[in-house]
C-alpha cells in the first residue's frame, strides 16, 4: 500500500469518527427531553427524505475520478482567486485618477445643467407667456361653474412654476432674483387656488341640498378635491427625495371638506331653534323635536343620495351621524351653560336618555353601525348636574307648596265661619298625593334611576311638612287649652287631621308600590320613617282630638266618689249624654281612626273615673254601704259600654281599660276575709299597680280597720310580678300628689 493509500485511509477514519461524534450531538441536542421522544419517527422521516440528495452529492463529488475532480476544482478556484486579486489591485490603482477626472467634469456638469433648465423653460415657455391668459380663462371657468376646466388649467399652471422653481433649486447657487421673478410671474396661480377652494366650500357646504337635485355638481367638487389630495402626497413624496417644497401644499383639501360639512351640520342644528324662551314657555320642546326630524332627515338623504356620490374610503354615513353627533352634543351644553328653568331639565333630560337613543333617532336601525361607538350625547357629568338642579326645583317647589299649606289650613283652623259648608279646595292629603303624582309621572319619562332620586325627596319633603304640621297641631290644641272661645271649631278640624294624618300614609304606600322601584345604592331610610312618624302623629292628634269633649266632662268627673254621688246618675248621665253629642262629629272618621279614639275615649275615661274612685273624697262606713256604691259603679259602667257600643256600631274591641273598673269594684264587695284575694288578684293582672293604688282603693272600704289596711296591701304586693312586655294600661299614668303609705290608719 502506497503512502498516499495510508492517508487516504487514515482520512477517512478520523472522518468517519469526526462523523459519528457530530450524529451523537446532534441527537442528543434533538432529544433532550422525555416529551421529544414521540418525534422520532418525525425526524427518522425527515433524515430518509435528505438522504437520497446526500449521497448524489458524494456520487457527483466521489465518482469514479473523485480526486482528479477535486483537483481540477481546487485549480480552478485558485485561478479565480488570482484574478480576483489583480481586479483589486487595478482598482485601487484607479481610486487617486477618479478625483482628477471629476474635477476635469465640472464644466460638462455645468452645461448639462443649462441644458436642462433650458429643456424646461422651453417645455413651459408656452405657460409663461400664456399664464395672463390663463388665469383669466381660468377665473372665468371658476364663475361659469366649470370646475373640472378650472382645476385642469390651474394644475398645468401649478406644474409648470413647480418644474421652474425645481430647477432653481438644483442650482447649486440658488438665485433669489430669479425665485422672485418666478413668484412675480405666477402670483396670480396662488390666487386662483383660492378662488376655487372657496367655490368648492361654497358647493360643499349645501351637500344635504344639493345632491337632492344636482348630485353631478358633488361628485366634481369631490373629484377635484381626491385629485388634490393625490397632488398632496405626490408633493410629499418628491419632497422627501429632493428637499424641494413645492409653494402651497399640502392643500388638504379633503380636510376642508370634512370641517366645511361639520360647519354646514351645526349651522343647520342651530337654526332649527326658532323660539326663545320669553316667547314661547315650550321653547325647548319644540327645538328638540324640531331637531330630531331634521337629523333623521338628513341622514336619511345621506345615506340613500350620498353614498352614491362619495368616495367608499369617506365613510360618509360614519361621519355624519359622527357630525350630527358632535354638533348637537356641543350646542345643547351651550343650552345648559346658559340656564335652564323649570320643566326644561325634564325636557332636556327625558330628550337625551331616552328620544336620542330610540328608533325615533339615533337607535333606528338603519343605523345602528354608524351609531355603537359614539360617546354618550351629554357627559355624565353634565347629566349629574342637571339632575341635582332639577332635584332642588322639585325641593324648592315641595316646600313652597307644603308651606302655603300649612298657612291655608293654620287660617282655616281660627276661622270663625261654619267649617261643614262644603268648599272646593282640596284636602291637605290630595294636594300632596297631586304634587308628587304630578313630580313622579314627569319623571318616569327620564329613568327610573331619577324617579326613585325623586320618590326619596318628596317623601323628605313630606316628612319636613309633617314636622310642621305637627308644631302646627301642638300650637293649635295649646290655644284650645289657653281659651276655648278663640277656637271654634276644634273638634271638627282635629277630625280632620287625624284623617288626613292616615290618608298621607295610605298615599305614600299607594305611590310607593307605583313608583319606587328600588336598588341597592339608594337609601331608603326617609321611606321607612314615613308611615311610623305619620301613625305616630294620627295617634297623638287622636288624643288631641278628645281634648274638648273631656274639657266638658271634666267637672261631672270631679262629682263622682262625692257624698252627693250616692244614688245620683246626673254625672254619669250628663257624661254619656256628651260623649254621645261628640261622637255624632266622630262618625266622620275613618275606621281605623274611629277605633283608636274609641279605645283611647275608653282610656281616658277609665282613668278619669279610677282617679275619681281613689282620690279619697269620700269612704263608705259600712259593708251595705259598700254593696250600694260597688252596685252603683257596675251600672254606670254598663252605661259607659252602652254608648260605646253605640257609637262605635260596626266597631267591637276588648272593653280592657273599663273592665279594671269592675276588677277594683270587686275589693268592694268582698267580704272581710276576701279582700286579700282580690288584692291579688288585682295585683297579678296589673303589675304596674302600685302599693299607694291599693291603699286609696282599700281606703274606700270604710268598715274595715284602718290598721290592717297597710298589712293586707304589703301581703298583696309581695305577690306582684315584674311587668312583661310594654302594654299599657290605666296605672301607668296614674299617679297622685300625695302618697298614702305613711299615712295613720
Amino acid at each position: 500500500m502506497s503512502s498516499n493509500d495510508q492517508k487516504h485511509k487514515f482520512n477517512m477514519k478520523d472522518s468517519n469518527a469526526e462523523a459519528k461524534k457530530k450524529s451523537l450531538k446532534l441527537l442528543k441536542d434533538v432529544f433532550q427531553s422525555p416529551g421529544q421522544l414521540d418525534k422520532i419517527e418525525h425526524h427518522k422521516r425527515t433524515v430518509i427524505r435528505n438522504k437520497p440528495s446526500v449521497e448524489g452529492f458524494f456520487r457527483l463529488s466521489f465518482g469514479s475520478e473523485p480526486c482528479i475532480q477535486s483537483e481540477k476544482t481546487l485549480e480552478r478556484c485558485l485561478k479565480e482567486a488570482q484574478e480576483i486579486g489583480q481586479s483589486l489591485k487595478h482598482a485601487i490603482n484607479t481610486f487617486p485618477k477618479v478625483e482628477v477626472l471629476y474635477g476635469g467634469l465640472n464644466e460638462l456638469r455645468e452645461e448639462n445643467m443649462r441644458h436642462s433648465q433650458y429643456v424646461t423653460a422651453r417645455e413651459n415657455l408656452k405657460h409663461i407667456f400664456t399664464v395672463p391668459e390663463s388665469v383669466e380663462r381660468t377665473e372665468k371657468w371658476i364663475n361659469e361653474g366649470k370646475l373640472l376646466h378650472t382645476h385642469q388649467c390651474l394644475r398645468d399652471l401649478e406644474n409648470s412654476r413647480d418644474a421652474l422653481l425645481y430647477e432653481l433649486h438644483r442650482l447649486p447657487n440658488q438665485s433669489t432674483f430669479d425665485k422672485n421673478m418666478l413668484s412675480a410671474c405666477f402670483k396670480d396661480v396662488e390666487v386662483l387656488s383660492v378662488k376655487l377652494e372657496k367655490q368648492l366650500k361654497l358647493i360643499l357646504s349645501r351637500t344635504l341640498n344639493t345632491v337632492r337635485k344636482e348630485p353631478t355638481v358633488i361628485v366634481t367638487a369631490l373629484r377635484i378635491v381626491e385629485r388634490e389630495e393625490k397632488l398632496d402626497e405626490e408633493a410629499q413624496l418628491h419632497k422627501e427625495k429632493t428637499s424641494f417644497s413645492r409653494p402651497g401644499r399640502p392643500k388638504e383639501w379633503r380636510k376642508m371638506a370634512f370641517e366645511v360639512f361639520e360647519k354646514a351640520v351645526a349651522t343647520r342644528i342651530e337654526g332649527t331653534q326658532v323660539d326663545e324662551r320669553e316667547n314661547n314657555k315650550m321653547w325647548l320642546v319644540t327645538y328638540l323635536e324640531l331637531t330630531r326630524q331634521l337629523i333623521l332627515e338628513d341622514l336619511r338623504v345621506v345615506k340613500t343620495l350620498c353614498v352614491p356620490c362619495f368616495p367608499e374610503k369617506y365613510n360618509i354615513v360614519d361621519a355624519y351621524v359622527r357630525m350630527y353627533h358632535n354638533c348637537l352634543r356641543r350646542h345643547l351644553q351651550e343650552i345648559i351653560q346658559n340656564g335652564l328653568e323649570g320643566n326644561e331639565y325634564v325636557s332636556i333630560l327625558s330628550w337625551t336618555l331616552n328620544t336620542y337613543k330610540s328608533e325615533e333617532l339615533m337607535g333606528h336601525p338603519d343605523l345602528a353601525r354608524s351609531t355603537q361607538n359614539l360617546e354618550p350625547l351629554l357627559p355624565d357629568g353634565v347629566l349629574e348636574t342637571l339632575q341635582q338642579k332639577y332635584l332642588k326645583n322639585i325641593e324648592k317647589d315641595y316646600t313652597e307648596w307644603l308651606g302655603n299649606a300649612i298657612s291655608q289650613e293654620k287660617l282655616e283652623w281660627m276661622s270663625t265661619n261654619d267649617p261643614a259648608i262644603e268648599t272646593t279646595r282640596a284636602t291637605v292629603p290630595v294636594v300632596i298625593y297631586q304634587m308628587i303624582h304630578q313630580v313622579l309621572s314627569v319623571t318616569q319619562t327620564i329613568s327610573q334611576d331619577i324617579t326613585n332620586k325623586a320618590f326619596i325627596v318628596s317623601i323628605e319633603q313630606v316628612l319636613k311638612y309633617g314636622e310642621q304640621y305637627k308644631e302646627a297641631i301642638i300650637e293649635y290644641r295649646n290655644k284650645l287649652l289657653e281659651d276655648r272661645n278663640q277656637v271654634m271649631h276644634f273638634t271638627y278640624h282635629m277630625i280632620t287631621i287625624v284623617n288626613n294624618c292616615k290618608e298621607i300614609i295610605d298615599i305614600g304606600e299607594q305611590l310607593k308600590k307605583f313608583y319606587w322601584k328600588p336598588n341597592h345604592n339608594q337609601q331608603i331610610s326617609a321611606i321607612k320613617t314615613f308611615p311610623v312618624y305619620f301613625d305616630e302623629l294620627r295617634k297623638e292628634s287622636s288624643k288631641y282630638l278628645l281634648d274638648e269633649v273631656f274639657m266638658d266632662v271634666s267637672k261631672h268627673f270631679d262629682d263622682l266618689f262625692t257624698p252627693r254621688w250616692i244614688g245620683n246618675n246626673i254625672p254619669v248621665d250628663t257624661i254619656c249624654a256628651t260623649f254621645d253629642d261628640y261622637f255624632q262629629d266622630y262618625n266622620r272618621l275613618l275606621e281605623t281612626n274611629l277605633e283608636e279614639v274609641i279605645s283611647e275615649a275608653k282610656m281616658s275615661v277609665a282613668k278619669r273615673y279610677i282617679t275619681a274612685m281613689l282620690s279619697k273624697k269620700m269612704a263608705f262606713k259600712t259593708f251595705d254601704e259598700c254593696q250600694k256604691a260597688a252596685a252603683q259603679i257596675v251600672k254606670e259602667l254598663d252605661q259607659f259600654k252602652r254608648v260605646f257600643d253605640a257609637i262605635a256600631h260596626q266597631i267591637r274591641d276588648e272593653d280592657e281599660n273599663l273592665e279594671t273598673i269592675t276588677t277594683l269594684t270587686e275589693v268592694l264587695k268582698a267580704q272581710d276575709d276576701m279582700i286579700s284575694f282580690d288584692l291579688h288578684n288585682i295585683v297579678e293582672k296589673y303589675p304596674n299597680i302600685t302599693e299607694d293604688h291599693l291603699l286609696r282603693l282599700l281606703f274606700l272600704r270604710g268598715d274595715l280597720p284602718k290598721s290592717d289596711l297597710k298589712e293586707k296591701v304589703v301581703f298583696a304586693m309581695k305577690s306582684a310580678k315584674p311587668k312583661i312586655g310594654d302594654g299599657k294600661n290605666v296605672f301607668d299614668d296614674l299617679k297622685f300628689t300625695t302618697l298614702l303609705g305613711k299615712l295613720n290608719l
